[in-house]
C-alpha cells in the first residue's frame, strides 16, 4: 500500500466507453495502492462508475463533475477534495481531446478548444492545487502527455501536437520551480494504447484504416513489441511516480510506449 494515507485528485477519471481508459485505470490503481481518490469527469456518470469500482473493492472515493477549462469549477473541486479527505497529495491531469486538422483546415474554434482542454486545463489544475501542496510542504503532479508531443503521426492533429508539447514543458517548469518546496512534477507519454478512446470515432477509423480490425492490426504492427499497450501500463507508471519510490525523479517526461520513440522511421 504505497500510497496509504494520501489523496489523489484525478481529472479525467472516467472512460469514454466500456473497458479501461487511462484515467479510469489510474484512479483505480491509486486506490488499490491505498490512496483516497477524487474522481473527476465532465460526465458525472463516468466518474461514478470509477468510484463504484473503488468502493466495491474497499477503497474510498468521491465522484465529481467538472469542466477542466473552467477555473471556478476546478477551484471548487479542489475545495471539495480538501473538505472530504483533508489533503491533496497527488494531482493527476488526464483530460485531453484530439481534433483533426492542419493550420489551414482547422478552425480557430477547434484550435482554441484543443489548447484549452489539453494545456490550459493542466495550468488551471496546477493553479488551484499547487497552493494546497505548498501549504502541505509536499505533493506530486502527474500530467498525461503523449509521444505525439515529440513526433508527428499519420494524422493531421496540429493542435494536439502543439498542446502536448506545451504540457511537457509546463511539467518541466513546475518541477524546477517547486523542487525545493517538496513538490515533484512529471509527465507520462503514452504510446499506442488500446483503450476505449480508440473506438469512439468509428467514422474516422474507417476513413483512415478501412475498418476497426485494420486499425488494430496497423497499430499493433507499428509497435516494436508487436502489440499496443493498455491502460494498466499507464496506471502502473503513475503509481510509481506518485510513490516515494520515485522521490528523486522530478521533471521527467516518461515514455510508456513499448520503445516506439526509439524506432527509426
Amino acid at each position: 500500500m504505497e500510497l496509504e494515507g494520501k489523496t489523489a485528485l484525478v481529472f479525467g477519471a472516467g472512460s469514454i466507453g466500456p473497458g479501461w481508459g487511462n484515467g479510469k485505470a489510474c484512479a483505480v490503481a491509486y486506490a488499490r495502492a491505498g490512496a483516497s481518490v477524487v474522481a473527476v469527469d465532465l460526465d458525472i456518470e463516468r466518474a461514478r462508475e470509477t468510484c463504484k469500482i473503488i468502493n466495491e473493492e474497499g477503497g474510498r472515493a468521491l465522484s465529481l463533475a467538472a469542466d477542466v477549462t473552467d477555473s471556478a469549477a476546478i477551484r471548487k473541486v479542489a475545495d471539495n477534495a480538501l473538505e472530504t479527505f483533508g489533503s491533496i497529495d497527488i494531482l493527476h491531469n488526464n483530460v485531453g481531446i484530439s481534433l483533426h486538422g492542419d493550420p489551414v483546415s482547422m478552425s480557430e474554434e477547434d484550435w482554441d478548444r484543443s489548447i484549452d482542454c489539453n494545456l490550459k486545463s493542466v495550468f488551471l489544475a496546477c493553479k488551484h492545487v499547487l497552493p494546497v501542496m505548498l501549504r502541505q510542504g509536499s505533493g506530486v503532479i502527474i500530467n498525461i502527455s503523449s509521444i505525439l508531443s515529440v513526433v508527428v503521426s499519420r494524422y493531421d492533429e496540429v493542435a494536439y501536437y502543439a498542446s502536448k508539447a506545451g504540457v511537457d514543458h509546463l511539467t518541466r517548469f513546475v518541477a524546477v520551480k517547486y523542487a525545493d518546496r517538496g513538490i515533484r512534477c512529471n509527465a507520462i507519454q503514452p504510446g499506442l494504447m488500446n483503450t476505449p478512446l480508440l473506438y469512439a470515432n468509428k467514422e474516422l477509423v474507417i476513413d483512415e484504416h478501412g475498418s476497426v480490425e485494420a486499425m488494430i492490426e496497423d497499430r499493433n504492427a507499428a509497435s516494436p513489441t508487436g502489440k499496443m499497450g493498455e491502460a494498466w501500463d499507464i496506471a502502473n507508471a503513475a503509481v510509481f511516480l506518485a510513490s516515494d519510490k520515485s522521490a528523486y525523479i522530478n521533471g521527467v517526461i516518461l515514455p510508456v510506449d513499448g520503445s516506439i520513440l526509439c524506432k527509426q522511421a
